[in-house]
């Protein structure tokens, strides 16, 4: 894969926008959650039917996250950014105005198809745009700026709604879209692409061609991945406070703090993992050892009813050390995918994320309902165990790709 030289400063804006821009679609995926005490007031609806609300949206959003690779290597990411962003900005402005509430689920399936795009296009630009050396850091900014994006949401739109209204607070929401956007097409020349007239695609032999692409023991293997991780991840953010008071009686506030440990280590954990990412071979190796160890904390958590202290601790240490993981985890599928078929691969592989977090709710609810919370925990460290064997195999898979690539 073809990579450009730009300086250090071109890098950083790079990085920036395309960070503000992750972060923005984490930011609007929960801005609806916090209003539904308002929406229920003013509709007469059920938590139940706003719940199937967001369902439809992350249903949507993960069944065209694949096709939006397709057309990222077929149009540019640049352009497919864009697009996807003003879609998304549109449907957040549309949920302020809405008068029935049965309108709400087609919005909800333009919001999805608008949040589709971001993995896909936002990888192909900081790949074909960073120079190589930073690309460890490009990617741990980028999943710093989604973990913010999410974590600023409740906070902005409880905090407008307020003194506002709920609507006010998704229009405030939907202009700091339009901001953005303005902002990205302002900066069009610095998010470069493999776009199709740029690509190495069509050189004799690149396996870059429809499908194919996605058809790979490499690939197939880092789909497999995300899959295993998302289940693991998604486990936890939703059920851990729920699983340690069945488990072991914990209170409710420390284990939500446990919880708040887990996510701000996470938070912590990719930016140190982009620093090391740049500077190890072994991406294989970083997510083993990361991966390792942070299952043998939950298994430590599962196993005994831990004080307050030790539990947060021990919480926030397998936050970071797995978020540690995550740059690295990208430079792996960076090194499974064929030129040309950016788009492509990483809409396929991240759309393992949202298979993951249909999966787990489900799986972890069952074992709550049958009283059986310790299997939950014993499940989460399953699958990050099981997760570092994909990640093995993807590195040696990998390499005729990369070689291919050479």
């Amino acid at each position: 894969m073809q990579q450009s030289s730009p300086g250090t400063a071109d890098d950083l804006r790079t990085i920036g926008l395309i960070g503000l821009a992750h972060g923005l679609s984490h930011f609007f995926q929960l801005v609806l959650p916090p209003l539904f005490i308002f929406m229920i007031a003013e509709f007469d609806v059920s938590y139940t039917e706003l719940g199937a609300v967001m369902t439809v949206f992350f249903v949507t959003s993960g069944l065209a996250q694949a096709a939006a690779g397709f057309v990222v290597d077929r149009f540019g990411a640049r352009v497919v950014l864009i697009g996807g962003l003003a879609i998304y900005c549109t449907a957040i402005l549309l949920f302020g105005l809405l008068p029935s509430f049965w309108m709400f689920v087609p919005v909800a399936m333009l919001a999805g198809l608008g949040n589709s795009v971001f993995h896909p296009a936002d990888f192909a630009i900081l790949n074909a745009t960073v120079n190589q050396s930073r690309l460890g850091r490009a990617y741990g900014v980028h999943t710093f700026g989604g973990n913010l994006g999410w974590a600023l949401a409740s906070a902005f739109m409880l905090l407008v709604a307020g003194f506002a209204g709920w609507r006010a607070a998704l229009f405030a929401a939907a202009a700091i879209g339009f901001s953005v956007l303005v902002l990205l097409i302002a900066n069009w020349n610095r998010l470069r692409d493999e776009s199709p007239d740029k690509s190495t695609a069509a050189a004799p032999g690149a396996p870059a061609k429809g499908l194919l692409p996605l058809l790979t023991t490499p690939v197939m293997l880092c789909f497999g991945y995300f899959l295993l991780l998302s289940t693991a991840l998604i486990a936890v953010q939703n059920f851990l406070p729920a699983t340690l008071n069945a488990l072991h009686q914990t209170p409710l506030a420390a284990a939500g703090t446990a919880l708040t440990g887990f996510l701000l280590g996470a938070a912590a954990g990719v930016l140190v993992g982009g620093w090391l990412a740049d500077r190890s071979h072994r991406h294989d190796a970083v997510i083993a050892l990361g991966l390792a160890a942070s299952a043998l904390l939950f298994v430590l958590i599962g196993a005994a009813a831990l004080p307050f202290a030790p539990l947060v601790a021990a919480a926030t240490a397998a936050g970071f050390l797995s978020g540690v993981t995550t740059p690295s985890r990208d430079m792996l599928v960076r090194s499974a995918t064929p030129p040309g078929a950016t788009g492509r691969v990483y809409g396929f592989v991240y759309s393992g994320l949202d298979a993951g977090s249909a999966l787990a709710p489900v799986t972890i609810g069952l074992m709550l309902d049958h009283g059986e919370p310790r299997w939950a925990i014993w499940l989460v460290a399953a699958m990050l165990f099981a997760a570092i064997f994909t990640a093995v195999s993807i590195r040696i898979g990998a390499r005729p790709v990369a070689q291919a690539a050479e």
